[in-house]
């Protein structure tokens, strides 16, 4: 992939852009996003877990906000600690209530306008160098990751909602 001169969001960061699409809220020819997968799935439904120690449908949606959150800080230099809920990568919280799972859904979109955004305005001539907090990743393949990652958690939320189906 080569930076073309296709317009604002032609190139690289075009077909980045349209990962994080894809992956996130557009429709995918892969089958269900990360928030289709979360559509029509209540407070209850959310906590529930397989077996004791796996992980449940808003510990991925939350997860995947948290990262999100990361990459983005990543690639603009931002400091820590501006995550809106307290903890990191997997949180301990509370059974949520209605009220609690919409806002926590919300945390998510945000985090995905927010790092949506941070792509579209990132120099394509920065894509290949390696970003602060990497270990000398590029900035490519954390965007690609990310994208990757929220595929990857979308198919995690799928089996948890398959697996509480069968064991109602």
């Amino acid at each position: 992939m080569r930076s073309g001169k296709t317009g604002r969001h032609g190139g690289e960061i075009g077909v980045l852009l349209h990962l994080l699409d894809e992956a996130y809220g557009k429709a995918a020819w892969h089958g269900p996003n990360l928030k289709g997968s979360l559509r029509g799935v209540n407070a209850r439904q959310a906590a529930w877990r397989p077996a004791k120690g796996r992980h449940c449908v808003r510990d991925l949606a939350l997860h995947a906000a948290y990262w999100k959150y990361v990459v983005r800080r990543r690639m603009t230099g931002g400091g820590k600690g501006s995550f809106p809920i307290e903890g990191s990568n997997f949180f301990d919280l509370p059974a949520p209530t209605e009220k609690a799972w919409r806002a926590e859904r919300e945390v998510l979109d945000r985090q995905h306008r927010a790092l949506r955004a941070a792509v579209a305005a990132f120099p394509p001539d920065r894509l290949r160098k390696p970003l602060p907090g990497t270990r000398g990743r590029t900035a490519l393949r954390e965007i690609a990751g990310i994208a990757l990652h929220d595929v990857y958690h979308t198919g995690q939320i799928q089996l948890v909602k398959a697996l509480r189906k069968k064991t109602r």
